[in-house]
């Protein structure tokens, strides 16, 4: 058991590794929906750019349905907490909406 925990955080780190220093905004991107069906039903999606997936999966998707899901660029595999970060990044290619204001 302890292997397995020490094995998945170890794929963990090299995935945030790799977010965080080099990511290829112009490679194509699959975003993948949750098993979790709350919220509006998110549907599986291809998209031309992971820069516009990224952008799909913070601006489009309600946070619910968002839960669970995840994005395959090239091998990787990001969740919505890497999503986010991608998105807030200061290289991110594509105009950011507006803040809403409530």
């Amino acid at each position: 058991m302890a292997h397995q925990t020490k094995t998945n955080v170890m794929v963990r780190d090299r995935t945030q590794t790799r977010t965080r220093n080099s990511f290829d905004y112009k490679s194509p991107a699959e975003l993948f929906p949750s098993r979790i069906r709350k919220g509006r039903p998110l549907r599986y999606r291809r998209f031309a750019t992971a820069a516009e997936a990224v952008r799909f999966a913070v601006e489009d998707i309600p946070s619910a349905s968002l839960l669970g899901a995840y994005l395959q660029v090239d091998d990787t595999r990001l969740g919505v907490a890497e999503i986010h970060e991608i998105y807030e990044r200061a290289d991110f290619p594509l105009p950011r909406a507006e803040a809403k204001r409530d």
